[in-house]
C-alpha cells in the first residue's frame, strides 16, 4: 500500500510541480530584509516585515547554525562575570556582533562562518558585569566604494572607549580619533576603575556617533557625568555635549571640554539604548537618577531635574527639545533603562509621531514625539512621605491612565508567598521587618520593600511594536528588592550585613544596603507570576491579553518542581515581532526561546537553548530564494546566578 501511495505522489509531483504530496512547504516570500540597527531601525520597534515563518509552520523551526564566541566567564581571579546580551546587526550580507568583553565579530548570516574578529583587550577592573548589547554601522557617503573604512562598525567598550572598525576587514580606522579610538574618559575628571562604562551600542544619526554610559550605582555623590556626547563619524572630533544640569546652572559645552573643562559630576546618566526620528532629526533618551541613587538630601540639590525622564534632543546640536519626567525626585533607582521607542500614533484617523517611554515600575507613557506631551491622561497621585527628615520625598508621582500600569497588586502579609509553609514563614518574617506602603515607599533606616524592584518592571529590553497590527508587546518582571539606609557612622560594618550589595554613597550621610527579597528556596517572596508578556493596542491603550512568561525549570534550588508550574520568571531581554503575527522572545531563566501568537497570546513553539537568552532576537532574509532566519544570543546573565556561556543560535525552516 505504501509503495502504491508513493507512486501516486510521485506522479502528482511531476504533473503539478508540487513540493510534496502532503502539506506543501511555504512558497518563497517575495521580499528581503536585513537588520541594519540594533532594534531593527533607529526608532527601536523590533519589527521584521517578514512572513515566511508564520503561525502554520513555526512549529517546524530548526537550528540552522550555532556559533560560539569563546568569550564568557563566571567570575573570579579579578574578572567580572559576563552577560551575552547583544543583538546582532546584518548589513550588506554580513552579520556583526559584540561579545561581553567587546570583541567584535563578523559572520556569514546564512552559515555562521566567521569572517573576521577584532579583540580590543579591555580593562574590566571594577566592572560590575561585562556586557555589550550591540554595535552600530555607518557608511561614508563621500568615500569611494573601495576606500578603506567607507563602511564602519562602531563599538563602545566597558573601559570607556569608542572604536571605529573597517566593516570589511575589522581593522581600526586610522583617521578616527587616535588610531581608530576615542577616549570617552576625556572630560570626566576622576573616574575610578569600572565606574563609567558603555553597555549600549552607539547611536548613529547622519554623520554623528552618539554615546551614553552606565555610571556605577550607589558609589559617590560626585560620580562621573552622565552627559550625552556626539562625535564626528569620520574623525572622532567631539561635536556637541548635552550636560544634564538643571536650567538654573550653566552646562559645560563641547568647546569647553576640548579646552580642558570637566563635565558636571553627579548628573543623571543614560545607560540604555537611545533611539531617533531621523526625519525630525530628534534623538530620544531614557535617563537614570543622579548619583548616588538612594539619597535625595540637600547635597544632591536639584540635580534630578532631568532624572528618570524621557529626553528629546536636536540630533545636530544636542539642544534640548523637551523632557518628560517619569519619576519625581527618584529615590528608588526607578530609572528609564528601556529604549524609548518611536512610532506613528493614530487618533481619529490622524497619524502623529509618538514615543513609548517604558519604566521599571511597569508604567508605559505614550508621548507626542514633537512636544513630549502625553497622548493619554497622566495623573499626579499622592504618595507616602519620607520617614528620614533630611531626605524629602516628592509629594506626588505621575501615574499613566492608559495603557494601565502593569503593576502587581499591593502586597499584604497574607499575600506574602512561599513554595512551602517553611519558606513562606521566612518571607513573612522578613516582610514584618520592613517598611512597605506600595511602590513609592521612601527608603528608610529600618529598610523597605521595593516592589517591583530596581530591576523592573520593564528593563533595557524595552517593548516591540507591530506598526501594521498597531500592537505593542511588553515583557515585565516582578523581582522585589529590599533597600536599607545605613548611617555614615555605621557604614563601615554594613558590607557584611543581612542585606547584600552595600553601596557607600560617599559624600552623603548614608550608605545603602540592598538585595533581592527571596525565600530560602531562591524564589521571590511575592505571588507569581514573576514574569509576564502583555499585548497592548497602540491606538486605544487597552490591554489585549496577558500571559505568564517562563518557568523555573533551571532553578538549581527547585530542580524537582521548577518546570511543573507556570510561575513565570524574572526576565531580561526584549521581544521581536514579525509581519506574520508572531512574537519571538527569550529573556527567561528557563533557557527557552518562544514563538507566541500576537493575536491570542498562545505559545506556538519553543526551543531550549544551551544557556538563557537574556537578549533580543532578530530576523532577516538576504535573498528572495533564501530563508528567513531568527537569531538570538544565549549566554546567560552571571549576576543573576545563571550559567554563563557564548552561543549565538540561528533558526530557520527546513529547506
Amino acid at each position: 500500500m505504501r509503495n502504491w501511495l508513493e507512486a501516486i505522489c510521485a506522479s502528482m509531483l511531476l504533473l503539478l510541480g508540487l513540493a510534496s504530496c502532503g502539506k506543501a512547504p511555504p512558497a518563497p516570500e517575495n521580499r528581503t530584509a536585513e537588520w541594519p540597527v540594533v532594534g531593527g531601525d533607529n526608532g527601536g520597534q523590533r519589527y521584521a516585515a517578514l512572513g515566511e515563518i508564520d503561525k502554520t509552520n513555526v512549529h517546524g523551526l530548526q537550528v540552522a547554525w550555532t556559533y560560539r564566541t569563546g568569550d564568557y566567564f563566571r567570575g573570579g581571579k579579578g574578572e567580572s562575570t559576563t552577560a551575552f546580551e547583544a543583538s546582532p546587526i546584518v548589513v550588506d550580507g554580513t552579520m556583526y556582533i559584540c561579545t561581553p568583553n567587546d570583541r567584535v565579530i563578523a559572520l556569514d548570516p546564512e552559515t555562521g562562518k566567521e569572517k573576521w574578529r577584532f579583540v580590543p583587550d579591555v580593562d574590566q577592573r571594577g566592572v560590575y558585569e561585562a556586557v555589550c548589547r550591540g554595535v552600530s554601522h555607518w557608511r561614508d557617503a563621500a568615500a569611494a566604494p573601495a576606500e578603506p573604512c567607507r563602511d564602519r562598525i562602531y563599538v563602545a567598550t566597558i573601559d570607556a572607549r569608542l572604536i571605529a572598525l573597517d566593516a570589511r576587514s575589522g581593522k581600526p580606522c586610522a583617521g578616527f580619533g587616535k588610531a581608530g579610538t576615542v577616549d570617552l574618559k576625556a572630560g570626566l575628571g576622576r573616574v575610578d576603575f569600572g565606574e563609567y562604562y558603555v553597555t549600549a551600542p552607539p547611536l548613529v544619526v547622519r554623520d554623528l556617533v552618539l554615546t551614553n554610559a552606565f555610571v556605577k550605582d550607589v558609589q559617590r555623590l560626585d560620580a562621573p557625568s552622565g552627559a550625552i556626547r556626539a562625535f564626528d563619524a569620520r574623525t572622532g572630533e567631539l561635536k556637541w555635549v548635552w550636560d544634564p544640569v538643571p536650567p538654573d546652572k550653566v552646562p559645560v559645552t563641547a568647546e569647553a571640554v576640548k579646552a580642558g573643562a570637566v563635565l558636571t559630576p553627579g548628573t543623571p546618566n543614560a545607560w540604555g539604548l537611545m533611539s531617533a526620528d531621523p526625519e525630525q532629526n530628534l534623538v530620544f533618551i531614557g535617563t537614570g537618577n543622579p548619583s548616588p541613587d538612594h539619597y535625595g538630601g540637600p547635597e544632591r540639590g536639584d540635580m534630578d531635574y532631568y532624572g528618570s525622564s524621557i529626553i528629546a534632543l536636536d540630533a545636530a546640536t544636542g539642544k534640548l527639545r523637551w523632557h518628560f519626567q517619569t519619576v519625581h525626585h527618584d529615590l528608588w533607582d526607578y530609572d528609564v533603562g528601556a529604549q524609548p521607542v518611536f512610532y506613528q500614533h493614530r487618533d481619529a484617523g490622524r497619524a502623529r509621531p509618538a514615543v513609548v517611554g517604558a519604566t521599571k515600575l511597569g508604567f508605559l507613557f505614550l508621548l507626542d514625539a514633537r512636544t513630549g506631551k502625553p497622548l493619554f491622561p497622566v495623573e499626579e497621585r499622592p504618595v507616602p512621605k519620607s520617614t528620614v527628615p533630611d531626605i524629602p520625598a516628592a509629594p506626588t508621582q505621575p501615574f499613566p491612565t492608559l495603557p494601565a500600569p502593569i503593576l502587581p497588586p499591593k502586597l499584604t502579609r497574607d499575600s506574602v508567598w512561599g513554595v512551602t509553609p517553611i519558606d513562606r514563614k521566612a518571607c513573612r518574617d522578613a516582610f514584618d521587618a520592613l517598611d512597605y506602603q506600595g511602590p513609592f515607599t521612601p527608603p528608610s533606616l529600618r529598610g523597605i520593600l521595593e516592589y517591583p524592584g530596581l530591576g523592573g518592571g520593564i528593563n533595557w529590553g524595552s517593548v516591540s511594536i507591530d506598526p501594521v497590527r498597531r500592537r505593542m508587546l511588553v515583557n515585565v518582571q516582578m523581582a522585589p528588592f529590599t533597600i536599607r539606609l545605613v548611617p555614615r557612622a555605621k557604614a563601615g560594618t554594613a558590607a557584611g550585613s543581612d542585606l547584600v550589595g552595600f553601596g557607600p554613597q560617599t559624600g552623603t550621610p548614608y550608605g545603602v544596603a540592598r538585595g533581592p527579597f527571596l525565600s530560602p528556596w531562591g524564589t521571590p517572596c511575592v505571588p507569581p507570576p514573576w514574569g509576564r508578556l502583555v499585548a497592548i493596542d497602540l491606538d486605544s491603550g487597552r490591554t489585549l491579553w496577558s500571559r505568564t512568561l517562563g518557568t523555573l525549570a533551571n532553578n538549581p534550588k527547585a530542580p524537582l518542581i521548577g518546570g511543573l508550574f507556570e510561575w513565570g520568571t524574572p526576565n531580561i531581554g526584549g521581544s521581536l515581532q514579525t509581519r506574520s503575527g508572531l512574537v519571538f522572545i527569550g529573556a527567561t531563566m528557563d533557557q527557552n526561546i518562544r514563538a507566541i501568537d500576537t493575536d491570542t497570546g498562545k505559545e506556538l513553539w519553543k526551543h531550549e537553548l544551551p544557556f538563557a537568552a537574556n537578549s533580543t532576537p532578530i530576523s532577516y532574509k538576504l535573498s528572495r530564494t533564501g530563508r528567513q532566519y531568527v537569531v538570538i544570543a544565549a549566554g546567560g546573565h552571571g549576576a543573576l546566578g545563571e550559567k554563563t556561556g557564548d552561543a549565538l543560535v540561528a533558526f530557520a525552516l527546513p529547506r
